[in-house]
């Protein structure tokens, strides 16, 4: 019997994704486990994958929709099966069969919006243009909701824009690419929304946010009015830290940085006081017996925090491996879901911009952060004799609700200890 394929629920709390690109062509068969769909959440590309084989009959959304969680992306049919009437099984499943077509969702055109961001068009209209030509006059231009919302966003319009998704449809990519391309004429006739006037020389020019900035906001204004941040400063004499770090990297295969030091003495710290090692939830302090580290990484999207899991256990090459294919993959937008998913702390480095000293906004619902600044040189005391040293400066911010600033106290004082004496880090 035929089913619909649903968008799923891939993080909690998910009210809709981006359906990012198809892998399995209309009419093809597929087998348990292949990918059917590449979805991209606000923070991850995930593929979509198929927990039974079977057939693809009818694709319900285009690549580059953004579709509501539970809502219908595809009629599927079960190994072997037969579907003889595509538009009649829609229907008893409850969906249009006009509405299912990739060719083109006929109630875009009804939606209230569209009246603003569609040519004009009758029903004696003759054929709409080939994919790969602009609007004419009206003809009906179709497009994905979340082509159009881009398009309203960054003033710019449909009917100017050259459709590359199924039959012409507009797509995200589309509308991605007419964004750097600059301003186009609208059409002769285009009914048209007011746009922004372009901004003179030396004012301000707006930039629609991106999912995930939106994301980003909302978690970190979730942080700052639900979790009261303290925060506790240390800064270590990290002459020894640097000098095992060329020794490590003295003809070692994987190059280490002092990033991934930090990481491996934090979770040497949380093993050191397990009162750190710990999240708040509504209803108990959750404890954890392995120390999972977010780790900051900065793309031209915005920030994302991948998670090295069991940080305890891993070689510090280990890390130093994980730490550069997360950053690779982030940058590519290919982490996946899970990977930007629990751990009980978070370290961000700014050192190497030069930035001396911050403090940074606990990623719920982790309990603190630690943020990390740059080497400098100063005057240090070393068996009662002020000598020039290389010092850095830790600032960790954390959650009061589940951690009591004692122990907050007590974490910096071993995290800086570690620093110092850097060859118990690796023990």
């Amino acid at each position: 019997m035929p089913e619909l394929l649903r968008m799923p629920e891939i993080a909690a709390n998910m009210e809709s994704a981006v359906l990012s690109s198809w892998m399995v062509a209309e009419g093809a068969s597929y087998s348990a486990k292949d990918v059917i769909a590449v979805i991209e959440t606000d923070k991850a590309v995930v593929d979509f994958e198929a927990e039974a084989g079977g057939t693809l009959v009818r694709r319900l959304a285009a690549d580059g929709d953004e579709v509501e969680v539970g809502a219908p992306i595809a009629l599927v049919a079960a190994e072997g099966e037969s579907i003889a009437d595509v538009d009649a099984a829609l229907a008893s499943l409850g969906v249009s069969a006009e509405a299912g077509a990739t060719a083109a969702p006929a109630a875009e055109v009804a939606a209230p919006q569209a009246a603003a961001e569609v040519a004009p068009s009758d029903s004696t209209s003759g054929p709409s243009a080939p994919a790969g030509a602009p609007a004419t006059e009206g003809e009906r231009r179709f497009s994905s909701p979340l082509a159009r919302k881009m398009a309203r966003e960054a003033g710019i319009d449909l009917a100017a824009i050259v459709g590359t998704g199924p039959n012409g449809r507009i797509v995200r990519r589309d509308v991605t690419a007419a964004i750097a391309a600059g301003p186009s004429a609208p059409a002769p006739t285009q009914v048209q929304v007011p746009a922004p006037q372009a901004a003179p020389a030396g004012e301000a020019v707006d930039t629609p946010h991106t999912r995930l900035r939106r994301a980003i906001a909302s978690r970190l204004v979730e942080s700052k009015t639900t979790a009261p941040h303290f925060y506790v400063r240390g800064t270590a004499d990290v002459e020894e830290l640097l000098r095992l770090r060329e020794q490590i990297n003295d003809g070692g295969a994987v190059r280490v940085s002092v990033n991934d030091l930090l990481i491996k003495a934090m979770a040497k710290a949380h093993q050191l006081v397990p009162a750190l090692n710990v999240i708040w939830t509504p209803d108990a302090i959750r404890s954890f017996s392995s120390v999972d580290i977010a780790v900051a990484i900065a793309t031209d999207k915005g920030l994302v925090t991948p998670v090295l899991r069991s940080v305890e256990r891993l070689t510090v090459s280990e890390v130093a491996t994980s730490v550069r294919d997360f950053a690779e993959r982030a940058r590519s937008g290919r982490l996946q879901q899970h990977e930007l998913e629990g751990g009980s702390t978070s370290i961000s480095n700014l050192g190497m911009y030069g930035t001396e000293e911050f403090a940074a906004i606990i990623n719920p619902p982790q309990a603190s952060i630690l943020a990390v600044g740059a080497t400098r040189q100063e005057p240090v005391v070393r068996g009662g004799q002020v000598v020039p040293g290389t010092v850095m400066t830790v600032t960790l911010s954390v959650d009061h609700r589940p951690v009591d600033g004692v122990h907050a106290a007590e974490w910096m004082r071993a995290f800086v200890g570690l620093l110092e004496r850097p060859a118990q880090i690796l023990s």
